[in-house]
């Protein structure tokens, strides 16, 4: 007689995950079924039973349970394929990416800029890829996040480590992304910080709706408020940092920027994870955030607190990936804006930055993160 199928047996935590996944209520419709039968199953029912009460044939049921006791939690998932499968493997993506976001002098060519045609001759005369037509290189390009548009210019780095620290700041990205596994004694979290500032008490200019003005002007509109310059209250400065992998945006507003500053809102961040948990902190070259011989705060606090502090190269600030966070600050808490006291600005971007950790997805948002988006 041949053995009862059954989902093999599951511990407590397995259970728990396949009672969120049937409680949830969004999601997949297949990832629900496929739950709701090996939880079934894990509960002693027979293959006809559940088959009856998913309205499922027998034999749909038995495969379910086979994937689920071979490959776990992913047989749950649908894998959804269809239409003509890709013509170039990821790796190949990736390399033509790299290379379009290059420049053309970096690989000893005279042009400034790639064109189309320029671009896929290149690629396949290095044998990156076998052929690529210009309409096709488009297309992934797009696909990409790659597009031919006007850029502002920077100073080119002249740092001796450049490279080194490029390299280094890189791989961290790619941990923070799940592109790379962190070996043994490497950050497992990676925060980018910077400070934003200075905050001035002066109107800002900005968009926003308001009556017409001119002939077409309703009489009895009242004024538009003139701005002061008399405000004697100082500058205050935005202590800000970015959590890659949670999408998360952190900010205090000091008085003052110094290195004292710098290692309290170290701390904090540093407060926020576990202590056997290390962590990285990306940051530029300003110069409280950097260890000297006549004072050693920085380097000391790090190597007491399990933190590696990574410096971007010199003039290359631009490889922080907190500089693309403060674009929507800008844009949609400061902007058109004339605020009386430091309390009430400070108030605006407390609030701002509560916003956008609860709506992290929002269209607009990520819009305007990624037009600003250079690392």
């Amino acid at each position: 007689m041949a053995e009862r199928v059954q989902v093999r047996e599951i511990d407590d935590d397995e259970g728990r995950r396949l009672l969120r996944i049937l409680r949830r209520g969004t999601g997949s419709v297949v990832t629900w079924r496929r739950g709701q039968m090996v939880l079934l199953s894990a509960q002693g029912m027979s293959v006809a039973k559940i088959a009856e009460v998913t309205f499922a044939s027998p034999d749909r049921v038995r495969d379910v349970i086979h994937n689920f006791n071979a490959d776990g939690f992913e047989a749950l998932y649908p894998k959804y394929k269809g239409g003509r499968p890709r013509t170039f493997t990821l790796p190949e993506r990736r390399e033509i990416k790299k290379i379009a976001k290059s420049k053309p002098a970096e690989h000893g060519l005279p042009f400034s800029v790639w064109s189309l045609v320029k671009l896929a001759d290149f690629l396949v005369a290095e044998g990156v890829v076998d052929d690529i037509s210009h309409e096709g290189l488009r297309v992934l390009l797009r696909e990409e996040g790659v597009s031919f548009q006007c850029v502002k210019t920077w100073k080119s780095s002249r740092d001796p480590d450049y490279a080194v620290k490029k390299a280094r700041i890189e791989h961290l990205y790619a941990i923070a992304d799940g592109e790379v596994v962190p070996e043994e004694g490497e950050p497992e979290i990676v925060l980018c910080m910077d400070e934003f500032g200075p905050l001035n008490l002066q109107p800002h200019p900005g968009r926003q709706w308001a009556e017409r003005g001119g002939r077409h002007k309703d009489p009895d509109r009242e004024p538009r408020p003139r701005a002061t310059y008399t405000r004697p209250h100082g500058v205050r400065h935005l202590f800000a940092a970015y959590d890659l992998a949670k999408d998360q945006l952190y900010g205090h507003v000091k008085k003052t920027k110094n290195r004292l500053k710098f290692l309290e809102f170290c701390r904090y961040l540093r407060s926020l994870h576990p202590i056997h948990v290390r962590i990285a902190i990306v940051c530029d070259n300003y110069s409280p955030h950097l260890t000297t011989k006549r004072c050693q705060r920085v380097a000391t606090w790090a190597a007491a607190n399990n933190v590696e502090i990574a410096y971007t190269p010199t003039n290359s600030s631009w490889l922080n990936r907190i500089e693309a966070q403060f674009t929507p600050l800008r844009y949609f808490t400061l902007d058109g804006t004339d605020h009386a006291s430091h309390k009430e600005q400070g108030s605006m971007i407390r609030r701002f930055i509560i916003w956008r950790n609860k709506n992290a997805t929002d269209k607009r948002l990520r819009e305007v993160v990624s037009r600003a988006n250079v690392a």
